[in-house]
Order: C-alpha cells, then sequence, then structure tokens
C-alpha cells in the first residue's frame, strides 16, 4: 500500500468549511419510487473472499446492474435531472425538460447517468470526453442518446471544455465535481448515492466494523460515509481508498485545504481525478477515519481476485478489495464492507 493517513481533522471537518454532504436518504427513495426501472441491488456476503483478503467478514455492495446502466452512477446525475423536472409540476413529466441540454465531462459512468436523466425528461445531453477514454464507451453514450464532445488530455481538460460550453451556449453545467459558486447539482447528484447507502444499512445484519470506499472526487465516499454516521454514528472505522496516481484526497486532508494534485494515467480510469470535489471534501474531512492510495498492480489483483469469484468488475470497482489485498491493517474479526461499484468494461 502507497500510503495511508489518518485523518486529523475527524468529526469537526476543515477550517471554514460550509458545504456538506446530505444524509438523510428519504426523498431519493420517495422519487425513485417512481421510476420503473429502479430496484434495490444486492449486498453479497462472501466468506471466502474474507478469507483470502483477512478479514473476519466482507460484504460487497454489488451495483454492476444498477438501474440497468452498469454502476452506482446510475443514481447520481439522472436523480439530479429528475429532481429538476419534477420541480416544473409538469403535467407530463417525460417532457418537463424539453429545450433543456445537460453538458458534462465524463470520465465513465456519469455520463450515461446524465444521457438516461436527460432522455426521461425530454432534455438534450452533451457529454464531453477526454482524447484518453475509448471509442466504446462513447459509442455506449450516443446508444443512451447523447451527444458526445471530444476535448483535452485528460479529464481536468474535459470538464474545463464542459463548463466553457455550458457558458458560452446557456447549456446547463451537470459536473458531480463540485466547488465554490457550483454547488447545487453537484450536491443533487451526491444526494442520489445515499440510496445506495440506505438500502446497504437495511440489508446488513448488524453494523460492520469498517467500511471501505473508493473515490474519485469523492461524492459516492462522501455520501455513504454521511449516511453511515447517521445511522450507525461513530461505531464503523471509514477508509477512503484512492488511485496511487491521483490522490486528490489524501493530499487534500494533509493540506488542511483542497488541492488539485499530479499524477500518471491511472487504470482506475473512474477514480483517476486530480481535482476533489468541494462538498465532499468537506464531508470526509468530518467522517472518514483514514485515507489511502493503492497501485496499479494492487488493484489489478483485485479485479483478478473478485473475476475468480465470479464478480467481474474494474479497478475502480475493486479498489476497496485493493485495499484489503494491499495490506490495510485490519483486525482477524473486522465485519468489512465494500462496494463493487461498476461492472466490467465489456459487461
Amino acid at each position: 500500500m502507497a500510503r495511508v493517513l489518518n485523518n486529523p481533522w475527524r468529526g469537526r471537518g476543515l477550517a471554514d468549511a460550509e458545504h456538506f454532504p446530505l444524509a438523510d436518504a428519504r426523498d431519493v427513495a420517495e422519487l425513485l419510487q417512481r421510476c420503473p426501472a429502479h430496484a434495490p441491488t444486492p449486498l453479497r456476503h462472501h466468506p471466502a473472499l474474507a478469507a483470502e483478503t483477512g478479514v473476519g467478514q466482507l460484504w460487497l455492495k454489488d451495483e454492476r446492474a444498477r438501474m440497468g446502466l452498469g454502476s452506482f452512477k446510475a443514481l447520481g446525475a439522472a436523480h439530479a435531472i429528475a429532481r429538476e423536472a419534477a420541480a416544473t409540476q409538469a403535467p407530463d413529466l417525460r417532457q418537463a425538460l424539453r429545450g433543456r441540454v445537460y453538458v458534462t465531462a465524463s470520465a465513465g459512468n456519469h455520463g450515461l447517468s446524465v444521457a438516461a436523466g436527460a432522455r426521461l425528461f425530454g432534455a438534450r445531453a452533451v457529454i464531453v470526453l477526454a482524447q484518453t477514454v475509448p471509442d466504446a464507451f462513447a459509442a455506449r453514450l450516443r446508444a443512451k442518446g447523447a451527444e458526445v464532445m471530444r476535448a483535452g488530455a485528460d479529464y481536468e481538460a474535459s470538464m474545463q471544455a464542459a463548463a466553457s460550453a455550458a457558458r458560452d451556449k446557456g447549456w446547463t453545467l451537470l459536473s458531480d465535481c463540485s466547488w465554490p459558486g457550483y454547488t447545487e447539482l453537484p450536491l443533487g447528484v451526491m444526494e442520489g448515492y445515499l440510496q445506495l447507502a440506505a438500502e446497504a444499512a437495511a440489508q446488513i445484519d448488524r453494523p460492520p466494523s469498517h467500511i471501505l470506499l473508493q473515490a474519485g472526487v469523492g461524492g459516492l465516499a462522501a455520501a455513504v460515509a454521511a449516511h453511515a454516521r447517521r445511522v450507525w454514528g461513530d461505531g464503523p472505522q471509514i477508509v477512503v481508498v484512492e488511485p496511487e496516481a491521483a490522490p486528490a484526497l489524501i493530499d487534500s486532508i494533509a493540506a488542511g485545504r483542497l488541492t488539485q494534485t499530479r499524477g500518471p494515467v491511472s487504470c482506475m480510469g473512474r477514480l483517476d481525478c486530480k481535482t476533489p470535489s468541494m462538498i465532499a471534501l468537506n464531508g470526509l474531512a468530518r467522517d472518514a477515519d483514514a485515507f489511502v492510495t493503492v497501485s496499479e498492480a494492487e488493484a489489478q489483483r483485485a479485479v483478478d481476485l473478485l473475476a475468480a469469484h465470479g464478480l467481474p468488475t474494474t479497478p475502480s470497482g475493486a479498489a476497496g478489495v485493493a485495499a484489503l489485498l494491499a495490506g490495510l491493517d485490519l483486525p482477524r474479526e473486522a465485519r468489512v464492507m465494500a462496494i463493487l461499484s461498476e461492472g466490467p468494461e465489456d459487461g
């Protein structure tokens, strides 16, 4: 394991933090009841995997089939768009956002969620991809009705291009990252992820001792951590897992402020984000106990192990298990919950 940092801000958060993740999942559940594609995903108990990773018990929240989109991201941007559609009080929600254009950058499944949400409510979706994103993913976006633009060599450059397009064309920027002056829509994206956390809390037989949460910009990790504290208080130890090549959160926690990092391209493509979301950072500074990074090789080992157990995923999806394989020092009797966040690239 490349790096471990115990969180010095635990319980209080960073100085001057104003915006925090939501923790109550009830509004999300109420909205999802109106969606015919919605169904809970399973929480899988894996004694054999627990033994191989050196912990007492292991649960995996399996998001690989969420709403037919293949990842937890189905709960995010589509939820934020659904909130805007519902707010119009249009008699036919399928046309509630006709004329609106949502634009975003995507390193992966966030774009699919924007595309799906826009199509459901009559809007257009424009997804900006960096040159490094595979053509196969662009084809998946187009199949969902999205328009695809290419811009920049990495995610950060494509996000700047999306923001410029929104400003120049009067489109609505729907990022899963937040920054000063841009908080409302990213907060709605993060709110959607609370559904995953609420399901897991209802599905597990008793509280976990440890929760391992992969992070890119940090939205998923921050939402799940906030809900875990609401439900279980200070009991579970929450550990945030990032790529060694993109230590945006661990560097920001160490610095005590939001920090942009640098590094090579990571095989954990969904987590390869060099700048954290402001809201996510604020929440995780308050709620997480530790931050760790894992190497490319450790992530691939986790992918191979999960595949051997009939659970194919990507290095991003396997990041929590990678932390266990990398030597995260947990008690032998630990009751661990992690998130299998997405299906394989060819799934």
